[in-house]
């Protein structure tokens, strides 16, 4: 008799139950039909966009033809922003200003031919040579082959370039440690194992770049350093050698200056064998530099794509990374394998696209070495000519820092108005007396506007920071 009024009772609380949460989703469906409270439905006309045809990724051109160039530039309003830069403290008599519309017409220029040394911005220079002579979706590989002789099995590891590896597994979030040597590793050992093979020699090859592998005199600007180190055929983290300096959590970050390997080929050899003994390889004695021998590829990891690389060496400034953009340009046009040989490949590619160059002396890609001199011309028309290059140059355009948000121009020490972040993408220059930005602003009146400065000899390079970012908000008022 309990077990028949139990099921009765529970009868009734099911049966109440479904009623009352019928009766809830029908008031909410009520309620939201009528907008009384957020959800999909409504009893309200929805306009509906459509498209006529699916659409890809647009390129800078497209972009820039799409933006309104129906507001002029007032001459009389960048004056003024003009001079009140002039007068700001840090600027002093060294400098070198040019502001270009939409269409390319210079709309003020102030000692726009005379030669400066451009510091950073010289990268604006080889990003743009090397995103038209490489191809941006491409990787850099570094793989290991295996050749045995007499029952000695060797493996030899070689790099491509990458200088990004990282020292574990690869990390497909990170531009940085995008190919892990510890990834390498796994798949090298299950490729040996398969034969047979726990025991191994291990060499590697790091002569793609021969010698010499850093520009002459960049020691100048690099005495402890922290700021470079020579361009190889790979390396683990930039070579950086983290010691009292804290590793950022972003393995992008490359805003902090630990001190820098010279040797990071074989530091790169080092850790792979470390990560082969973790998988159960026994490596014979210590890597040994090696030919690589004529066989197929045992295993392979590729690094970001040259075109995030790129992004990677704008965002953080990364004097290494333009370095090997040079080099890297050198081996595809065929010019010198060495520092020299990438600068006239850079130059080569400048004048095919028809960038002025007066005045254009490069000690090396980068602009840390001494003796680089630039006017603001050849950078502001670096500026324009990637804006209209399509496809070719998309890789350039986007990887420049942007106005608080990445890179160098989203740094706290950076001055920009709070209605100008956002809108100002350009690369910056420092070095001891040098400041200088060159890029692109969006104006908020409609359309954009190109721009290039240079300060010499600043008795203040902080004020003379705060100056060119007010400069550039000013600008982005326009």
């Amino acid at each position: 008799m309990g077990t028949r009024r139990d099921a009765l009772r529970r009868s009734w609380t099911v049966g109440i139950s479904v009623v009352v949460t019928a009766g809830l989703c029908a008031g909410a469906i009520v309620a939201d039909a009528f907008d009384l409270i957020p959800g999909a439905i409504t009893m309200h006309p929805v306009n509906v966009r459509t498209f006529d045809d699916p659409r890809g990724a647009v390129a800078p051109a497209g972009l820039v033809a799409d933006l309104e160039s129906d507001v002029p530039l007032d001459p009389a309003a960048v004056t003024r922003a003009a001079d009140e830069f002039a007068a700001s403290a840090g600027v002093g008599a060294d400098y070198s200003l040019v502001v270009a519309g939409q269409d390319g017409t210079v709309a003020l220029d102030r000692n726009g031919a005379v030669a400066r040394e451009p510091a950073s911005t010289m990268k604006t220079i080889t990003a743009f040579a090397a995103s038209l002579a490489l191809d941006t979706d491409s990787t850099l590989d570094t793989e290991t082959r295996l050749v045995t002789d007499g029952g000695t099995a060797t493996v030899t590891l070689t790099g491509h370039g990458n200088m990004l590896l990282g020292s574990g597994e690869s990390d497909p979030d990170h531009v940085n440690g995008r190919a892990g040597l510890g990834t390498l590793a796994r798949a090298t050992a299950q490729a040996l194992e398969a034969q047979g093979i726990t025991v191994v020699n291990l060499a590697y090859d790091g002569s793609l770049f021969g010698a010499p592998v850093t520009p002459a005199g960049i020691e100048q600007n690099n005495g402890d350093h922290r700021y470079a180190t020579p361009v190889t055929a790979m390396a683990v983290d930039g070579g950086r050698i983290w010691g009292a300096e804290a590793r950022p959590s972003d393995p992008d970050d490359g805003h902090v200056y630990p001190e820098l390997s010279f040797t990071t080929v074989e530091d790169a050899a080092k850790v792979f064998a470390e990560r082969l003994a973790e998988q159960g390889i026994t490596v014979n004695g210590t890597p040994a530099a090696g030919a690589t021998p004529d066989a197929e590829p045992i295993a392979t990891v590729r690094s970001a794509t040259i075109g995030e690389l790129m992004t990677y060496a704008l965002r953080n400034s990364d004097n290494t990374q333009a370095e090997l953009l040079g080099r890297l340009v050198a081996l595809r046009d065929g010019a010198e394998n060495s520092p020299a040989g990438a600068v006239a490949a850079v130059r080569a590619r400048l004048q095919q696209a028809g960038i002025p160059m007066d005045g254009l002396v490069m000690a090396d890609c980068s602009g840390l070495t001494p003796g680089s001199t630039a006017t603001v011309e050849t950078l502001l028309q670096v500026q324009i000519a990637a804006m209209r290059s399509g496809n070719a140059t998309a890789a350039f355009a986007e990887g420049l820092p942007v106005s608080g948000l990445t890179g160098t121009l989203g740094l706290a020490t950076r001055g920009f108005t709070a209605d100008a972040k956002g809108l100002v993408r350009g690369k910056t220059g420092s070095l001891t007396g040098v400041r200088s930005l060159a890029g692109n602003v969006s104006r908020r009146s409609g359309g954009i506007l190109y721009f290039a400065v240079i300060v010499n000899n600043s008795q203040d390079p902080a004020s003379a920071v705060t100056a060119i970012d007010r400069l550039a908000s000013a600008l982005s008022a326009l």
